[in-house]
């Protein structure tokens, strides 16, 4: 029997992780993002579908350490200085949006004819957005440091935070709560309160020394063991008291984030959070009940709708008050317009004290699960339904009637340094870009940048290229580098072009496209910067010299080899479709040797990356 039963939680742990991954990568190839690729596996293999599992509850409870592994990495990268930055939006923009969404939201169950209780308990549930889902969204773009990335985190603080007293008021709410006195209430945020105090003061004052002791004793396995000691004994802390678990692991990260041993924690508990935090959307999956959507479907669609569209102005609404770009308000209040995990438990509570019963339980559950379900769809949508925001021009010139002896296209880190060797010899230059803000940003500095793309062949004009004795492309993608390079040799082909290239592959279509001279962009400093290594090495400088021009002359002849394969390639091509060889580019006349890649050796010529 035993063994019978290890067998099936072998079953049910290969069904998981097999779940995630044939749907993940389907999702993501879909465009449809990894979030949305847990939530639909859990549906698959959960109670209402195949069956795998029969509950759960007790996968979504050990799921939940996924959140809170994930605040606390949040946390690490977030130092006490520049939380204490933000607490105008964590207790100001926060503070505000939770208040007037839990408002409307409660508007909302009383215009359907529900008592003010519970059209309170399920809208405030409903206000709780989901830190998980919003948190893993700003990951996956890459926006949780940018400011609008931090204003949502702010938010999502002060709805963790909020989970308190809205527990408090499930029980004032209760049949008979309001016989619960005072001072048991005073006593419930007190011991709140310590509890973030003492986590505060230990993690200020026992954190460092305790891993100090730890790491002299060189022993890997018992650091990874602390770091997951600090990060669920403060969770578990936090819990008992009354707070999120979420918070408390938050709170760890924030002590910790100026300590020396930072980044080994990250390191030591990365693994775990990217596995848990997956089993969390499987097991938000497996939750739904599809019996009681199907009983219940119209109601359930018609709250879902309403919740998120009246959640969704409240944000839009408080953020354009605050002065919120149109554009920002809109991704915020689409970010943030589901429901979230602390929902599960503000309705549990509310269940267990009478507020609301099982049934209207389990129907706020489903409608909070869907909410998450079609946040990510949502976010689809309005990229594609909503036009970026036009840039404005205020204080930029636009290229026009431009005389340099020298055009620039593209005047970020690398067009500034290339523009200083010619501004120093005197040289006229005209530099164009089409980023208003870097144009801006350069003005105070002193230079003077004019709007324009260089991919239309109207601005190239307008900015001088034909009067131009030479151009440099320095712009930053591949791609648009060398469509202004094909343009400019179709249009001015005796004019000299100086182009920026990314990598290997880019360096070769912008040779072929007639460019007069092309640099790989890291290539040069990497090569300064392997020869230095070697210099503190010991090595002497002139040996140093001579092994540096060697990686240059094998990396002439590898790219030399390359393109000539790519010229024979074309040929043979032309002459199985045409009949007729093209005259190859090898006899136009170029400037190479620099174009250098950081293989070192031969051997590497085969399957040559990227620089």
């Amino acid at each position: 029997m035993a063994v019978e039963a290890s067998s099936n939680d072998l079953v049910q742990v290969v069904a998981l992780l097999a779940a995630g991954v044939v749907a993940v990568p389907i999702f993501k190839r879909m465009g449809l993002g990894s979030i949305l690729g847990y939530l639909a596996a859990g549906v698959v293999i959960g109670p209402f579908g195949l069956r795998v599992f029969s509950e759960s509850e007790a996968i979504l409870h050990v799921a939940e350490l996924g959140v809170v592994m994930f605040l606390f990495i949040i946390g690490l990268e977030m130092q006490p200085s520049r939380l204490w930055g933000l607490r105008r939006e964590i207790f100001g923009l926060g503070a505000l949006q939770v208040g007037v969404c839990a408002v409307l939201l409660t508007a909302v169950g009383v215009a359907g004819g529900f008592p003010i209780s519970q059209s309170f308990v399920a809208g405030a549930g409903f206000v709780l957005t989901s830190t998980a889902i919003v948190m893993q969204l700003l990951e996956e773009r890459g926006e949780i440091a940018e400011p609008k990335g931090q204003r949502i985190v702010s938010v999502l603080l002060l709805e963790d935070l909020a989970i308190v007293p809205l527990l408090a008021l499930i029980a004032f709410l209760a049949p008979g709560g309001a016989d619960t006195s005072l001072a048991e209430r005073f006593t419930e945020v007190g011991i709140g309160l310590a509890a973030i105090v003492g986590l505060v003061l230990a993690g200020r004052y026992l954190l460092n020394p305790f891993f100090r002791i730890l790491a002299d004793a060189r022993a890997r396995e018992v650091m990874t063991a602390a770091a997951l000691l600090v990060v669920l004994g403060s969770a578990l802390a936090m819990q008992l008291s009354g707070l999120s678990m979420a918070m408390g692991a938050f709170l760890a990260g924030v002590l910790l984030s100026e300590s020396t041993f930072r980044h080994q924690l990250e390191a030591d508990i990365e693994p775990f959070r990217g596995i848990l935090l997956g089993l969390f959307f499987l097991a938000v999956g497996m939750s739904l009940d599809l019996h009681v959507v199907v009983a219940n479907w119209r109601l359930i669609a018609i709250y879902v709708v309403a919740y998120m569209v009246m959640k969704a102005l409240g944000i839009y609404i408080v953020a354009r008050v605050l002065k919120t770009r149109h554009r920002e308000a809109l991704e915020r209040a689409v970010f943030m317009a589901q429901g979230g995990e602390f929902a599960f438990v503000l309705y549990s509570a509310a269940a267990a004290v009478g507020i609301i019963d099982n049934q209207a339980n389990a129907m706020l559950t489903a409608i909070v699960i869907i909410s998450m379900v079609l946040t990510p769809l949502a976010i689809i949508a309005l990229r594609y339904l909503t036009p970026r925001d036009a840039q404005s021009l205020d204080g930029v010139e636009i290229a026009a009637g431009l005389t340099g002896s020298v055009l620039i296209i593209g005047f970020g880190r690398f067009g500034q340094i290339a523009s200083q060797p010619l501004l120093l010899r005197g040289i006229d230059v005209s530099i164009i870009d089409n980023d208003v803000e870097m144009i801006q940003a350069a003005a105070d500095f002193g230079f003077k940048v004019y709007y324009g793309d260089g991919t239309r062949l109207d601005i190239l004009h307008a900015a001088g290229a034909g009067r131009a004795r030479a151009v440099l492309v320095c712009v930053d993608k591949p791609d648009v580098a060398v469509r202004i390079a094909q343009l400019i040799k179709a249009e001015f082909p005796l004019l000299t072009v100086l182009a920026r290239a990314y990598d290997r592959g880019t360096a070769l279509q912008l040779i072929r496209a007639g460019v007069d001279f092309q640099l790989r962009e890291t290539f040069e400093s990497a090569l300064v910067f392997g020869g230095s290594a070697l210099e503190s090495l010991g090595v002497d400088p002139e040996d140093v010299a001579e092994v540096i021009e060697d990686v240059r002359r094998r990396d002439t002849a590898r790219f030399e080899t390359q393109l000539a394969e790519g010229v024979r390639a074309g040929q043979r091509f032309l002459r199985g479709n045409i009949g007729t060889p093209i005259p190859t580019p090898l006899t136009q006349p170029r400037r190479t040797g620099q174009a250098l890649n950081e293989e070192t050796a031969d051997v590497l010529h085969k399957s040559e990356p990227a620089d």
